[in-house]
């Protein structure tokens, strides 16, 4: 079985044999029923997989797709036009970093449109112009793919307000361009891993549908218990017979490690995919998710928290406490959340109230001692400041 370690993309991944779990029922779902959506995931699971495949479906590549659940519920295979933009991997603490890169994408299309303009720092309005243009040439709607569509926010948050302020601007001014060219539009999709509540990013648009925490796609990113069952006996078997051990037990070693994630009232159970297959391609179980490095506005958000971290675990909230993000570094329980350090465990149907906690023990180890880490560094540094 080949794993597809550092590989998002769904044609490399079909193309080359690597294992992919089927999640293209999904898919036609998302494409027949509805039109712009939001998704909220933390980092690493398979947020640009889903953008990838979204992307396949829409450009009509119907032998990709073959013997996969959506082969039988599609028959038409239109070919649309598709935008992606992908904002990872990119520094946006450096000024300009965003107008360059917005510019550089809507000058190469622009150019394949024949779209001559003078209005530079228009970017809305520019896009709208290419939109309409591919939808004349296509007669379909285009579709626009937004991978991490918050990075440009991320990258400054509690470092540059003066940057954030202006990142923001430009990405509502962009955004917009969603409500101007509804007509042009087949399908809009972005993902990230916060939803910002107040900070206006989408308030120049038709609201996306949030899909984050709905009972149908709560299983949309990230690996179930049944699909770790059907697919991965195979390396299930073989981690057994390199330990030693019964197969039951690498069950729930894998389980206690890298299960508990939970995204809706249903309360699926969520494997890490990050962490699932690296374990599967080393047979062994380690930290995977956690090493490859923690976001680091997570950690200016917790350097300016020192309350103890069992203030914010296994409590009771209300949906309103943790889901949108509101720039409170007082609070900063939505960012925890989303980043994926704390998870759903509990839901109290009465009082609509949501547990928190966090999902395994890979990811509970790894962020206590981050925040050990980080509050040694703050002691050293009040001290430091004491003496001086």
């Amino acid at each position: 079985m080949k794993y597809p370690i550092g590989i998002q993309t769904f044609d490399q991944i079909i193309e080359r044999g690597f294992v992919y779990v089927d999640k293209t029922d999904l898919v036609y779902s998302l494409a027949t029923e509805g039109k712009i959506y939001f998704l909220s995931r933390p980092r690493r699971f398979g947020k640009s997989l889903l953008l990838s495949t979204l992307r396949a479906y829409f450009e009509g590549k119907k032998e990709l797709f073959a013997g996969l659940k959506i082969d039988t519920l599609e028959k038409d295979w239109h070919v649309h036009r598709v935008f992606h933009f992908d904002f990872n991997g990119i520094n946006f603490t450096v000024p300009g970093a965003l107008s360059r890169v917005l510019d550089s994408m809507l000058s190469e299309w622009e150019q394949e449109y024949s779209i001559v303009t003078d209005m530079r720092p228009e970017y809305g309005l520019r896009f709208s112009r290419i939109l309409q243009a591919a939808a004349k040439q296509t007669g379909r709607g285009a579709v626009v793919l937004v991978d991490e569509y918050d990075k440009p926010l991320l990258d400054v948050l509690e470092k540059d307000p003066a940057l954030l302020e202006e990142n923001r601007e430009m990405l509502k001014a962009f955004y917009s361009v969603f409500k101007q060219a509804d007509a042009s539009l087949r399908f809009v999709f972005l993902t990230g891993v916060t939803k910002f509540s107040q900070v206006s990013v989408f308030s120049g648009f038709n609201q996306p549908k949030d899909i984050s925490m709905y009972d149908k796609y709560e299983a949309l990113c990230g690996i179930t218990e049944e699909e770790l069952h059907t697919q991965f006996a195979e390396p299930i078997q073989e981690m057994a017979a390199s330990e030693g051990c019964a197969e039951e037990e690498i069950r729930q070693r894998l389980k206690r490690h890298y299960d508990g994630y939970h995204f809706s009232k249903e309360m699926t159970d969520i494997y890490n995919p990050f962490s699932l297959l690296n374990a599967f391609d080393c047979k062994d179980i380690r930290d995977y998710w956690f090493t490859s490095g923690t976001p680091s506005y997570l950690i200016r958000l917790m350097n300016h928290f020192h309350e103890g971290i069992d203030e914010l675990t296994s409590k009771y909230y209300l949906p309103d406490e943790f889901i949108n993000y509101k720039a409170d570094i007082e609070y900063p329980l939505p960012m925890i959340y989303q980043s994926g350090y704390l998870t759903i465990k509990d839901y109290d149907k009465d009082s609509n109230l949501f547990l928190l906690d966090f999902p395994n023990n890979e990811v509970k180890s790894g962020f206590l001692a981050m925040v050990a880490t980080n509050y040694l560094q703050f002691l050293r540094k009040k001290n430091r400041a004491k003496a001086g």
